[in-house]
């Protein structure tokens, strides 16, 4: 029943507003076990469908000829140091950010962008930092960090919820991963690191006593003899005929 009503709701949708809000409840529905992820995958792929045709119905209004928007444009962007970015990006990219058989369709700078999106989701649900700052973190251009978005939402896994606000910035998209063999790769994955960084705390009263030093000839660093025993000579005494 909340499936077909979110279906229709999604065909009478004419706004990208109404777009976001569905996209919300659909989320909300798949949380709380209304819908399952078949069900939540194909409503996701029938949003970004209808996404897309009303964004490509938008025509801007009052902008003048030979300007695209209102705003000014963006600077372009140049990593100040090329050597630090490229071995970052490979050193995200061979970290294993998902399965092998999903990840031989991408390069190695769309694996390390698709790596810094899996490690937000991981932690918070949802990936919600701006293209800029992935692009950083993954040491590639702001364009490649785009693709490598738009392509793994084409190919099933990963949805772009769009926050767009009229009149002012839009606010930066949330991407959320909805492809189960990529979930399941980031809880194995989640889990090794606790393994690893199991404070030494928990495991301490299963084995022996810390050893403390207690031979006290060492003084700062100087060895002191011990002195011979006086008693010594008493036994050496009993002993003889």
């Amino acid at each position: 029943m909340f499936h077909a009503a979110m279906k229709a709701a999604i065909e009478d949708a004419r706004t990208l507003a109404q777009m976001d809000e569905l996209s919300r409840q659909v989320w909300q529905g798949h949380g709380s076990g209304v819908l399952g992820d078949d069900e939540a995958q194909a409503l996701a792929e029938r949003l970004h469908g209808r996404r897309s045709a009303i964004r490509d119905g938008i025509r801007p209004v009052g902008i003048p000829a030979g300007r695209a928007s209102f705003f000014p444009p963006r600077a372009r962007s140049v990593s100040p140091d090329r050597a630090a970015s490229r071995d970052r990006r490979r050193l995200l990219a061979c970290s294993g950010p998902m399965p092998p058989a999903l990840a031989a369709r991408f390069t190695t700078g769309q694996l390390a962008v698709l790596r810094i999106v899996g490690d937000e989701v991981a932690t918070k649900g949802v990936c919600g930092l701006c293209i800029d700052a992935i692009a950083a973190r993954a040491g590639v251009c702001r364009r490649l960090a785009q693709t490598a978005i738009r392509l793994a939402e084409g190919d099933g896994l990963l949805t772009i919820e769009e926050r767009r606000h009229e009149g002012r910035k839009n606010s930066p998209n949330l991407v959320r991963v909805i492809s189960r063999e990529w979930q399941a790769w980031m809880r194995r994955g989640a889990a090794h690191h606790r393994r690893q960084v199991e404070p030494a705390a928990t495991i301490q009263g299963i084995g022996c006593k810390p050893i403390h030093p207690t031979d006290k000839g060492i003084i700062t660093g100087t060895i002191r003899l011990a002195e011979p025993s006086k008693k010594l000579p008493e036994r050496q005494s009993r002993t003889r005929p």
